[in-house]
């Protein structure tokens, strides 16, 4: 039976199910296990958590009239908004280094494929699905084999093709959130589609405008505010274009508080696949340069997209976006305990606040070091993430160079 709790009632012995409150601050990324050590009672006190979920058929219960009164059923639809579904089993993972050279050629191959499509749409060329469903697939491989790939190698983007390889972007981003979500491959595929045609009714709005450095007036606000109904009509007159991709398309901008547009949907009016594009989309687009403002880094935005999941983003599939990626994704910059900083390069198996790490700076002597990779899931690593930092306060450029990414 799951009861929710105070964290003063914590003891040893008991079946910890879930945590309450803001999950990018606490420690424990675990979501069930059975409290062992008095010091992850300690760690969850000292987190802020003040309330947890706990399983008495699993452990030891709390004593009469410590647990909050709530029914079974209300108790499963709390969990429900928050759990995330457990992905299916995936091929095996490659090491970073090892997809990167064939992840650039896929991007290159990508942005040119979808260039010509959408200025042939721009044309009044129907688009056909079909066409594109090769270049999906090949996203889609590569994200199986390292997701982190592909998606640091799109994000790497100029203005003047940033509408196309943001596409390619939300692509790999959606194939790998609906992995992460247990989506099966037929639905994982229409995910990958959705998001490379989710913005093409931008073809429709000026590249003066979509790439203006200063304010927009109100009416071209209107204009690009525009290109979800725009690109609507589009794929409503192209062929073999599925369901999924006409309301991604159509819905990525909405919100769950009801204020995005072009329909002010609320949480449960938005399907699935558009609140999957609407995380995705703004992802993305936070982390790239554009022609107003610089991109922030990955670890930074996913702390700035908590801050607004509540009314922005459905908190189960942002949940399961952050799994995707990682606590700090691939080319975040982390002070490690040691005090040296580093750029994050690749994910590992063990832990989400563990990834691999190539550090090049010491803050203790304010000086460049020898590049060295570290695995911080491994003992002999002996350090641990302190810190996500902001480049800029650091003045470090290209870090992709450090990640030994190329721009293809």
């Amino acid at each position: 039976m799951l009861k929710r709790i105070g964290v003063e009632h914590l003891i040893t012995g008991m079946f910890l199910q879930e945590l309450c409150g803001s999950w990018m601050e606490h420690p424990f990324w675990r979501s069930a296990f059975v409290i062992k050590d008095p010091a992850d009672i300690r760690r969850i006190v000292d987190s802020g958590i003040k309330e947890v979920w706990i399983d008495t058929a699993k452990g030891l219960d709390v004593k009469a009239g410590q647990a909050k009164e709530e029914s079974d059923a209300k108790v499963e639809q709390t969990l429900a908004t928050v759990a995330t579904p457990p992905p299916r089993k995936a091929p095996e993972r490659v090491p970073m280094a090892d997809e990167i050279k064939r992840a650039a050629k896929i991007v290159a191959k990508s942005k040119q494929a979808v260039t010509t499509m959408f200025n042939e749409a721009r044309m009044g060329r129907a688009l056909d699905a079909e066409e594109a469903m090769p270049l999906v697939e090949e996203i889609s491989g590569s994200v199986s084999r390292n997701p982190g790939a592909i998606i640091s190698i799109a994000r790497l983007k100029n203005k003047d093709e940033y509408t196309y390889m943001h596409s390619v972007a939300v692509c790999a981003l959606m194939i790998s959130l609906a992995r992460q979500l247990g989506l099966n491959e037929a639905e994982t595929r229409d995910a990958g589609m959705a998001g490379l045609l989710h913005d093409v009714g931008k073809m429709m709005v000026s590249n003066d405008v979509l790439n203006k450095p200063g304010k927009l007036t109100d009416e071209e606000f209107v204009l690009v505010k525009s290109h979800p109904e725009a690109g609507h009509k589009l794929l409503m007159s192209g062929k073999n274009i599925s369901q999924v991709a006409l309301d991604v398309c159509l819905h990525h901008h909405e919100k769950v508080d009801g204020s995005g547009y072009p329909h002010r949907l609320k949480d449960e009016q938005i399907s699935l696949f558009a609140k999957m594009g609407a995380v995705c989309d703004v992802y993305d687009a936070i982390t790239s340069n554009r022609p107003y403002k610089a991109g922030w880094d990955p670890g930074e935005s996913l702390r700035k997209m908590t801050e607004w999941c509540n009314g922005h983003f459905d908190q189960r599939v942002f949940h399961a976006f952050v799994k995707s990626l990682g606590i700090y994704p691939v080319g975040s910059l982390v002070r490690l305990e040691s005090g040296r900083l580093g750029v994050v390069v690749d994910q590992t198996e063990k832990s989400l606040l563990m990834p691999r790490v190539r550090v090049f700076f010491s803050t203790r002597s304010q000086s460049h070091i020898t590049p060295e990779l570290i695995d911080l899931s491994l003992p002999a690593a002996r350090d641990k993430v302190a810190s996500p930092e902001d480049p800029q306060k650091w003045k470090f450029s290209n870090l992709e160079k450090m990640m030994e990414i190329a721009t293809p």
